[in-house]
């Protein structure tokens, strides 16, 4: 399982013209997230938060930050 979540984190980085997209930006946290990787995922999580208008989605991601204790 974490062989795909790995290939799917390498096709994200290829993403260029998606880079400002919050879902994008969230999917990827999520998947650093799940690998156990808590200091990029943080770090992606923030990342999607300062690119998301919505308020539902801003809250979402800061429940996730919260959850990963940062």
């Amino acid at each position: 399982m974490g062989r795909g979540m790995e290939e799917g984190l390498s096709r994200m980085e290829g993403l260029t013209s998606l880079e400002h997209n919050h879902l994008l930006r969230a999917a990827r946290a999520d998947l650093l997230r799940r690998l156990g990787r808590k200091e990029e995922a943080g770090a992606a999580y923030r990342r999607a938060l300062s690119l998301a208008v919505s308020p539902i989605d801003q809250e979402f991601l800061r429940e996730r930050l919260t959850q990963l204790g940062k």
